[in-house]
């Protein structure tokens, strides 16, 4: 791997990351746009920089080379979330330390086919607490009454060890719980993505951003912030800043996705991921450049700053063989809105 990427991923200042030691640059010289007549191979629009998954909502991602497609996003991404006494999910909104908490999964966690064992282990770690190791196989423990946003339903609880690690992390009474796939199922909003599904994300299945974008937000900030602050799946390169405002139709490799939503953003791009002290930046200078009064002048105006667009996979909603991407994969832009205010936010 070559010097500029290593750097360029350690200055994501996210921990948890796992790198192979090739990657394969693969051309799809056989693909086309949509609509196009001509024969003559497309050329990408952008390619995949980088790939995070977060397994335990609000807490640190984990930079890998692929991942594979499931019917509520990447597989792993958001299947836990700590919740309090009463059952309610806490995010980072309310506990900026979660910031710190440190999760690992297994290497092969992420390759095709693979399923866990009676020896699989999410590990996790934060500053001063010992290690808790959390099977990856199934707890037999139900939790009820569990809420998450306009969500509600049971969920699986990983048990008392690591309620007391979060408890004694956080400092009040919480529990871990991971999402229950065989009983429980939670929709996206219809009125943007009718039939598709997460688990403990906070509204779509995967959440884009180009490094671009990042790039020109940072020219207006004294202090430059990593793409860590914004939490995506997908960072992508190669494209102009904020171009993913405009995306309603892309293929990443040969899967489809629709470009739903703009990313509205809360405060969690104010926490320093490595040290959970909370600022006014970057949000600040996002309201004075993306706004919905700047970018969206002449609709609704509810106060909302946005970076970032929220995705939807077609293809996870089928069955089949396997459905992986990979850091390199080309994107091709299928069809697009011409400004950001003609798109959904």
């Amino acid at each position: 791997m070559g010097q500029k990427k290593m750097k360029q991923q350690q200055s994501l200042g996210l921990l948890g990351n796992w790198k192979e030691e090739e990657e394969e640059e693969e051309e799809e010289e056989d693909m086309e746009k949509s609509g196009s007549s001509t024969g003559t191979a497309a050329v990408a629009d952008a390619k995949i920089a980088s790939i995070f998954i977060y397994p335990v909502k609000s807490c640190r991602g984990i930079s890998v080379p692929h991942a594979p497609l499931t019917l509520t996003g990447f597989r792993w991404d958001r299947q836990w979330v700590v919740v309090n006494e009463k059952g309610r999910a806490i995010s980072q909104r309310a506990e900026a330390k979660l910031a710190l908490v440190e999760v690992n999964m297994p290497k092969e966690a992420f390759s095709e086919g693979w399923e866990p064992t009676k020896n699989s282990y999410m590990e996790i770690k934060a500053p001063g607490m010992d290690l808790l190791k959390i099977p990856l196989c199934n707890p037999p423990l139900v939790a009820d009454g569990v809420s998450f946003m306009r969500w509600s339903g049971s969920a699986l609880d990983e048990g008392d060890q690591a309620s007391k690690w979060f408890t004694d992390f956080l400092g009040k009474p919480c529990r871990l719980v991971r999402f229950n796939a065989a009983s429980e199922t939670r929709d996206v909003d219809p009125v943007y993505a009718q039939g598709y599904f997460v688990m403990f994300s906070d509204q779509y299945p995967f959440m884009l951003i180009s490094q671009e974008s990042l790039d020109a937000l940072n020219k207006h900030l004294n202090e430059p912030v990593p793409i860590n602050r914004f939490r995506p799946n997908f960072l992508v390169a190669g494209c102009e800043p904020f171009s993913e405002d405009l995306w309603t139709e892309i293929k990443i490799s040969q899967f489809s996705f629709q470009g739903v939503k703009l990313c509205a953003r809360c405060k969690v791009p104010t926490i320093d991921q490595d040290t959970a002290i909370v600022g006014p930046e970057p949000n600040a200078t996002l309201m004075k450049i993306r706004s919905d009064k700047v970018l969206r002048p002449d609709k609704k105006q509810q106060g909302k700053i946005y970076l970032g667009q929220s995705l939807v996979c077609k293809e996870s909603l089928t069955e089949g063989k396997a459905k992986m991407v990979k850091v390199g994969d080309p994107i091709y832009v299928i069809n697009k809105v011409s400004t950001a205010a003609e798109a959904a936010a």
